[in-house]
């Protein structure tokens, strides 16, 4: 069961998938609200998987982070306790949830990995959305110490390509830069970034 299956990673593993034998359940947000438990007990009860890839995420830019704080939080935070809650109940045996990369302190050394999550806080900009991610590492630690669940994470860094979000208006800034690069050629005008390149 791959939840969060029409964005970009889910995208990227169905294309990958398709090519196994394994049977895949792909699901967007047109199959239930995973924000409402009702709605994850029934997805789980109609499909009962033995695996699970948690991909599905409120997602957006560094504006959209820094404008809506409490909604990156509040939806996050309840889509992974739905879920993992399901998992136990339904007795998955495996769950690999996707976090960011913006769950890294911002004051660290480099190189990092995962180890390194939990050692500072992260940029304020988009606090909220990297602590309800990292609320995902505690959690999978939670259910392996209380109930021996398999529950797992992985940090894809920096990744976009197709089905990635390109609004101008709330995309990452790899997407962002994209759209504007091919907008400033396609009608000859110069690329510009956002900002004045000083940091936040």
């Amino acid at each position: 069961l791959v939840t969060g299956a029409s964005g970009l990673v889910g995208q990227g593993i169905r294309r990958v998938a398709d090519e196994a034998k394994d049977s895949f359940i792909w699901l967007s947000s047109k199959d239930g609200d995973l924000r409402k438990m009702e709605d994850c007990r029934k997805i789980f009860s109609k499909y009962k998987p033995t695996h699970v890839i948690h991909l599905a995420a409120f997602v957006g830019g560094l504006f959209k982070n820094m404008k809506y704080p409490v909604e990156f939080w509040n939806h996050n935070i309840s889509m992974n306790n739905n879920v993992l809650q399901c998992a136990y109940e339904f007795k998955v045996r495996k769950v690999i949830s996707c976090l960011s990369t913006c769950i890294f302190p911002d004051k660290t050394s480099y190189p990092i990995d995962e180890t390194m999550v939990h050692d500072g806080p992260p940029h304020h900009s988009n606090e909220a959305y990297a602590y309800a991610k990292r609320m995902v590492d505690v959690t999978n630690r939670a259910y392996h110490a209380q109930y021996g669940c398999e529950f797992t994470s992985v940090i894809p860094t920096n990744v976009y390509g197709p089905h990635d979000n390109y609004n101008l208006d709330d995309s990452h800034v790899i997407p962002g830069l994209i759209h504007k690069c091919y907008l400033a050629k396609k009608y000859k005008r110069p690329f510009e970034c956002w900002g004045s390149g000083s940091p936040l």
